[in-house]
């Protein structure tokens, strides 16, 4: 009896031994196996499907063109590709500074054929490098145009008539101090800023309009031109000619105004004045061009 018991038991042993034994060297055969029937069939089935989707294109026109259509990723219908591109403004190289852009857009000589417009460069025109002769020319166009007489005439009105120097009375004579000393500030500010300044400095003493892009753009285009120029090499930098110049021209006036106006404060007030009236000069000088084209329809 306990010798059947026994038998039994060891019988009963091996079966679990073997059992155990099948698991430990079998899983891994199995698994391995698995895989190898798993990339078969993932083989077989990328070909059926590349044959699947090339079969109906050469039989059926319809179905190969719907083949072609269809996107690369799910993600090409979420975020779909634009093609639609800016293009730069084209670039015109002359020597021409009233040449009309692309667009039809040009500067002129003058502004409504009296006011002096002789700095304005047209959008999008390249110009070569000035010489010093051509900078101290410019300055004198500015300086001694017939048109520069005009504007004269008006600025020393509006100073009589806000007694700006009681000094200089009022009257002929008294109009006769205001317009002189006008003209002499005006030939001196040109000649600073436009002449000396940009030939010791080496910087381009032209205004060249941006021509493109909202009003507020534009806007803060030409007022920055105060802080910002052109070196003659075309590179930006700051504008030495305009500050420095016009604080130069600033100083040089207090030579034939009255004693108690050759002050600091006086010479400071002038030359923030300067400045401040170029900005508005860059303002109107930028946008003269549309308006002389939207408004007055000149070609």
């Amino acid at each position: 009896m306990h010798f059947c018991n026994y038998s039994q038991l060891r019988l009963t042993g091996l079966q679990l031994g073997a059992v155990l034994l099948t698991i430990v060297v079998g899983a891994p055969l199995t698994l391995r196996a698995q895989q190898a029937l798993d990339a078969n069939t993932s083989s077989a089935a990328s070909a059926s499907e590349s044959s699947s989707l090339s079969s109906p294109a050469q039989n059926d026109p319809a179905t190969a063109v719907a083949a072609v259509d269809l996107p690369d990723a799910p993600s090409a219908l979420l975020f779909p590709q634009t093609t639609q591109t800016t293009n730069p403004p084209q670039t015109t190289q002359t020597n021409d500074p009233y040449a009309a852009n692309a667009e039809g857009s040009k500067q002129t000589k003058r502004v409504l054929g009296i006011i002096p417009n002789f700095s304005s460069v047209s959008a999008d025109i390249k110009l070569p490098p000035q010489t010093p002769k051509e900078k101290l020319t410019l300055a004198a166009k500015n300086s001694f145009d017939y048109s520069s007489f005009f504007v004269a005439s008006i600025q020393a009105g509006f100073a009589m008539d806000s007694n700006s120097y009681p000094e200089f009375h009022q009257g002929v004579k008294g109009y006769a101090r205001y317009y002189w000393h006008t003209l002499a500030d005006t030939a001196d500010e040109n000649f600073m800023v436009s002449g000396a300044a940009p030939i010791l400095f080496h910087q381009d003493n032209r205004f060249y309009t941006l021509g493109h892009g909202s009003f507020r753009k534009r806007t803060f285009y030409a007022i920055s031109r105060v802080l910002i120029t052109r070196t003659d090499n075309g590179n930006p930098t700051f504008n030495f000619s305009e500050v420095i110049g016009s604080g130069a021209a600033a100083g040089l006036s207090t030579l034939y105004y009255p004693k108690q106006y050759q002050t600091w404060t006086k010479v400071g007030q002038k030359w923030l004045t300067s400045d401040l009236i170029d900005g508005f000069n860059f303002w109107w000088k930028e946008w003269w061009p549309t308006a002389n084209k939207y408004v007055f329809h000149t070609k």
